[in-house]
């Protein structure tokens, strides 16, 4: 099966997230390729007919009967017209494409997801990934901001695993809000400081980052001082995205072509690459 050719996918859920955001559920053929063999990091190209095509990461695990998770924010020439969508509408797709998260060298590591905003959704993929293998793994702590109380994407599934036991969860807004006091332990500091309070082991603990871009040095300086080597840190640059295969140029970073060559690299890969991390 070829990746790089479109195949129909049928909308069979739309629940919403926040006030500009949608979880979008597609239902493809049992075994298709985009639904059963992508990994977390890895991002598709989701198109609606007559108007356009845009990448968007999985949000989601790999399914064997063709379902898919996506999760939307609709600002956009496709993702706007995207909302007026309902259960039973058709789209296409292609993929998946690009680099994920190297999940074999995680094996018997600690891990921190620290998630900004949106960046909670490719976040998602990598966490529903660990959790499914979940003895291979040692401690999983999630660090995730965004604007305000309400935007904090899938927070009663986070809420829930941190009840269980099964990650560290630690959660900040920029502002307050008439919604703050039902976020249990949430701070009003900026997502960067949640890693104030971290105690980690460098030896044995990888970061996986995702946010607005603008956060990215704040995040890795703090990191660094934390003394965990640039090849440990692990960003995904999922905004550079456009055509998924390398041929438009528009994901260039540096050398690297980001929907071929990532969108997943370590702070190590993009050393010296001006405007990598920007």
């Amino acid at each position: 099966m070829n990746s790089s050719i479109p195949v129909s996918a049928v909308i069979s859920a739309i629940r919403p997230l926040a006030q500009d955001v949608s979880l979008y559920t597609l239902q493809t053929e049992p075994g298709n390729l985009a639904a059963s063999s992508f990994l977390a990091g890895q991002f598709l190209e989701l198109s609606l007919p007559g108007v356009g095509e845009i990448p968007v990461s999985y949000c989601g695990y790999p399914t064997k009967d063709g379902s898919i998770e996506l999760c939307i924010r609709h600002i956009g020439h496709v993702t706007i017209p995207l909302k007026t969508s309902a259960a039973g509408n058709v789209v296409a797709l292609r993929g998946p494409f690009g680099v994920g998260f190297p999940m074999s060298a995680y094996n018997g590591q600690d891990l921190v997801l620290i998630a900004g905003g949106l960046g909670m959704a490719p976040l998602r993929s990598l966490l529903l990934t660990l959790l499914a293998r979940r003895k291979r793994y040692g401690k999983i702590t999630v660090l995730y901001g965004a604007r305000d109380a309400e935007s904090l994407l899938f927070l009663d599934e986070l809420l829930e695993l941190q009840r269980q036991g099964a990650i560290a969860l630690s959660l900040a807004v920029d502002r307050t809000d008439h919604g703050l006091a039902n976020v249990p332990g949430c701070r009003i500091v900026l997502l960067p400081e949640l890693l104030d309070q971290l105690a980690i082991d460098p030896g044995r603990t990888f970061a996986a980052v995702c946010g607005p871009p603008v956060v990215y040095p704040y995040l890795v300086s703090a990191l660094q001082v934390m003394a965990l080597p640039d090849d440990r840190i692990h960003l995904s640059l999922e905004r550079r995205m456009k055509c998924g295969v390398g041929r438009c140029g528009h994901c260039a970073v540096g050398r690297y072509l980001c929907c071929v060559d990532g969108p997943v690299f370590s702070c190590a890969q993009l050393a010296g690459i001006e405007g990598a991390l920007g």
